[in-house]
């Protein structure tokens, strides 16, 4: 016996006998319900993330309820011209429709991950990215139409009520900025399986786990677009 597995055991039997086990447990690197931590420490983390969401989005109906003051029409405020006639929320349907889109490719991505082809599934993860890195550049451009053309500031809107600026970037904003995080979280994943790091440990879980997370974002989006946009 080597002079750390001594020492973990010496250690081990110190403690009370139930606690010893919680110990043993623990360093034994045990599933609970089959389920490998990294993945079920993301469902917890989405868990949380997931209850932010909710709190925002009950917190944007109750000021849209209780405001006296009129609030924005989204097909005029989100509407762009285009050959000299106003399309209402043309940007948003493009935007939606590229992370819905998304969705598609990253469950490419995990289908071909569990079959251990290296190079489809990185390649369809970095389109993923792609899609989000666009989706997010498109959302730039919203707000500074929005804040360079229209006024709007989080603390005032000339269009109407002055709650609506506040609600639209802290909700969009929050959103944009888990997008953002999961197109670097896609990009070194994918570049990590393109090096064949995955291939030593023969196991593909890392690319579901990163799935979850982008499948999670694309919902969240599904319940602004109809909450703050069709609204």
């Amino acid at each position: 016996m080597t002079q750390a597995a001594q020492t973990t055991a010496h250690d081990s039997l110190a403690l009370p006998a139930g606690l010893r086990g919680i110990v043993n447990d623990w360093s034994a690197d045990r599933e609970a319900f089959k389920v490998p931590w990294g993945k079920a420490m993301m469902w917890i983390f989405l868990l949380s993330v997931t209850i932010i969401f909710s709190c925002f989005l009950t917190g944007y109906m109750t000021v849209r309820i209780s405001t006296t003051e009129p609030w924005p029409n989204p097909s005029e405020v989100f509407a762009l011209t285009i050959g000299g006639k106003s399309i209402p929320l043309i940007l948003i349907a493009i935007m939606t429709f590229i992370l819905i889109s998304s969705s598609g490719t990253m469950a490419m991505a995990v289908n071909f991950g569990y079959r251990r082809e290296r190079a489809k599934t990185a390649a369809l993860m970095l389109v993923t990215a792609l899609f989000g890195a666009t989706f997010v550049g498109m959302q730039a451009f919203e707000w500074s139409k929005l804040i360079l053309h229209e006024g709007v500031r989080p603390w005032g809107n000339p269009m109407g009520a002055a709650q609506f600026g506040s609600c639209f970037f802290m909700i969009t904003g929050f959103h944009g900025l888990h997008v953002s995080a999961g197109v670097i979280y896609l990009t070194v994943i994918a570049l990590r399986v393109l090096r064949g790091r995955y291939e030593q440990t023969g196991s593909y879980h890392i690319v579901e786990i990163a799935g979850l997370y982008w499948h999670f974002v694309d919902l969240v989006w599904v319940f602004i677009f109809a909450f703050f946009y069709l609204w």
